[in-house]
């Protein structure tokens, strides 16, 4: 692996320049006034990006499955009972961690390229009159499948069952790279990471609890102390910390969030989608599909690209690193061989991408699959030439 190269996996992510040097901080007392002007911006950056007026942000030295025991642990009662849909392997994932904590879990399996069925979810809610089910979690951006689902209509459909369930969110492969909108959808607890959407190194989970999720906390019954909300909302309050922050992280994602929210969310949006849209026009070429399974399900932060049958698709992302020094993502799960994931989310120019596409195809001519050379390439210049002056008007 070479570090002269971008990688191309859906995080950790590129990191500009100007957060790398943020991170890199002098010693600083995490106990002195100075933390506060870290701390509370980088609060209330994260509370903007993800559009909410009143959600409380918890920010803990983790990733983002860190940031998924917080929310389970400070809400729920040790055998409450929970229903998540099993579209990927991070929804399995989060799955897994409920059964490990005692919860109770009706799973709903989905095939893996499909998104989260609202419907199912709104059917299993309304056969439950006595309320029983505590908490619906949801994976808003699947990475192992490149799956986008659609959280507004999960809303809709907990709403006309009339269930008081809280809702669970995992953002961690979508917050900063594609709309979230934690107070129109109705989100109770929201997940994400600083080393996806963000830009930043692995080291901090981020959570946003809302008004009804934060009531929960007070008869919530699993054990919790490290993810403790209560200790961090205490801190917080006098701008400090319930133990020693990774306080050079928390400056990188303070000026990210003033980054992002200079560039303009929507003209952050609409470049990942368009760096999206180069990658899938690459894939058209190439005479391949996506794992998703249809346009309204494509992610705009990661592609999962369905190889040949027959085809062990880890073979690309290996050669990939050991002949040409670039990182791709592999199949994970029950796509494991068979899609190989390209990243484009965080630090991506339309440049970088058009690498990364190039390698991918030079990858594929050497293990004998058949590719022209050159296709893909060629396909996605046209969607950035096509799109470049739009781009650069917007950025204006």
């Amino acid at each position: 692996m070479s570090f002269q190269n971008p990688v191309f996996i859906p995080g950790p992510t590129n990191m500009p320049e100007a957060l790398r040097r943020a991170c890199d901080m002098p010693t600083l007392d995490h106990r002195s006034s100075l933390f506060a002007d870290i701390l509370q911006p980088a609060r209330a950056g994260v509370q903007e990006i993800i559009r909410s007026d009143s959600a409380e942000i918890f920010i803990f030295p983790a990733s983002g499955t860190g940031g998924w025991e917080t929310a389970i642990t400070n809400t729920l009662n040790p055998g409450d009972k929970v229903v998540a849909a099993r579209n990927g392997m991070f929804s399995h994932r989060w799955i897994d961690m409920c059964q490990r904590h005692g919860l109770t879990v009706e799973v709903i399996d989905v095939t893996w390229g499909e998104g989260l069925p609202a419907d199912r979810y709104g059917e299993i809610l309304a056969a439950d009159k006595a309320h029983e089910i505590k908490a619906v979690l949801a994976t808003h951006n699947e990475t192992a499948t490149g799956v986008l689902s659609d959280i507004a209509a999960l809303r809709k459909a907990m709403d006309a069952a009339g269930h008081p369930a809280l809702l669970f969110v995992d953002g961690v492969s979508s917050i900063g790279s594609m709309p979230f909108e934690f107070d129109s959808w109705g989100v109770d607890v929201a997940v994400t990471g600083s080393q996806k959407g963000f830009m930043l190194p692995a080291g901090l989970a981020i959570t946003a609890f809302s008004d009804k999720a934060k009531k929960a906390v007070e008869t919530a019954g699993l054990p919790r102390c490290f993810f403790d909300v209560r200790d961090m909302a205490k801190t917080y309050a006098n701008n400090g910390y319930p133990y020693t922050p990774a306080v050079g992280l928390l400056n990188g994602l303070k000026l990210s969030c003033e980054m992002l929210l200079s560039e303009g969310l929507d003209n952050v949006f609409a470049r990942h989608a368009r760096i999206a849209d180069g990658v899938r026009a690459a894939v058209s070429a190439w005479g391949m599909e996506l794992c998703a399974a249809s346009p309204d399900l494509y992610s705009n932060s990661v592609s999962a690209i369905r190889t040949p049958d027959g085809f062990d698709s880890t073979k690309i992302v290996t050669h990939a690193s050991e002949v040409y020094g670039v990182a791709f993502g592999v199949g994970l799960g029950d796509v494991a061989g068979k899609v190989f994931r390209i990243g484009h989310l965080g630090l991506l120019t339309d440049v970088m991408a058009l690498s990364g596409i190039a390698t991918a195809e030079m990858c594929m001519v050497d293990l004998g699959l058949p590719v022209t050379l050159g296709s893909g390439v060629a396909a996605a210049q046209e969607v950035y030439r096509s799109t470049a002056g739009a781009m650069a008007l917007a950025a204006e």
